[in-house]
């Protein structure tokens, strides 16, 4: 028994024009499905067919996230479709109180996702929780934050594919590690990999290297002041991006890297003629959330 399949026609790559003598595209992965966009719908393929082929009479997904995390609001949509029941762990017990006030958190709900708020002392503690978890629910697939796993790994590699061998960098925005480390794993001997850090974690480049099995990819930072932190810069330029090709993006990650991509260009980091491909990872259920937080504080908005 499986469920996601991979799609028939494989989505598009777009050029995006730049001021420099470079070739930049954009792999528009969250065209590949309306709510399991991006690198979520590939992290998850072999994670929950693999499960569903145990044949469990009462299958249950469980995993992690925060306020307005892409992955909750992703594994919610897939349990609904899959008919499947799913319990999310929040970060910040005081979140139980504001579900009708977030967006993601809403949206899960709606989809039939049963929610635990828990400290975030007690969530730093993953690997102890999942255990618990592990024997409350014996038979439930317990998936990492963000998706990140072997599985997550290996369904990264259905993002490459003949189209994406002819290009020197690949790109992606890193949050867990899943995705940076299944492009390092599966591109060509040729390729080199960046990785674009949302995250401040000094920990990611090895947790990238154990996944991956090789060195062939670059950390940079683009978490322009910290996680989750959106600067007047930012929303101009995903504003300005939008208008310029019609192409959203959120704040949080795929707006974070392709604002960085550009500054690179610009700073000659790039040798020319080089043709460089960056992967838009969807998420873009989080422009809501953002825009809730931004109005709130009398600022401009993501359009």
């Amino acid at each position: 028994m499986s469920f996601l399949i991979i799609p028939e026609n494989e989505v598009p790559i777009v050029k995006i024009e730049t001021a420099k003598n470079v070739s930049l595209y954009m792999k528009r992965e969250d065209l590949i499905h309306p709510q399991i966009s991006g690198n979520k719908f590939w992290k998850l393929f072999f994670n929950i067919n693999n499960y569903l082929e145990k044949n469990f009479k009462k299958p249950l997904l469980i995993t992690f996230g925060g306020a307005f995390s892409n992955h909750i609001a992703a594994v919610s949509e897939l349990g609904k479709l899959a008919q499947i029941q799913t319990l999310g762990m929040i970060r910040g017990e005081e979140l139980s109180e504001k579900i009708i006030e977030n967006p993601t958190l809403l949206f899960a709900q709606k989809n039939g996702m049963n929610l635990r708020f828990v400290s975030r002392e007690i969530y730093r503690n993953k690997e102890k929780l999942t255990e618990y978890l592990q024997e409350e629910f014996p038979h439930a697939l317990i998936i990492p934050e963000g998706g990140t796993n072997s599985d997550a790994v290996k369904g990264v590699k259905m993002m490459l594919s003949n189209q994406t061998k002819e290009f020197d960098y690949l790109c992606t925005a890193v949050g867990t590690g899943g995705t940076v480390a299944g492009l390092s794993a599966y591109c060509e001997d040729n390729q080199k990999v960046l990785g674009f850090n949302v995250v401040r974690d000094d920990s990611l480049s090895e947790k990238v290297l154990k996944l991956s099995g090789k060195q062939n990819f670059s950390l940079i930072d683009a978490s322009y002041g910290g996680y989750g932190k959106i600067s007047n810069e930012n929303i101009r330029f995903i504003n300005d991006f939008k208008s310029k090709t019609d192409i959203a993006l959120e704040p949080i990650y795929t707006g974070k890297m392709i604002q960085k991509i550009f500054e690179m260009i610009a700073e000659d980091f790039f040798p020319e003629n080089s043709k460089i491909l960056c992967f838009h990872t969807g998420g873009l259920q989080g422009i809501a959330g953002a825009n809730d937080m931004l109005r709130r504080k009398n600022r401009n908005l993501i359009v």
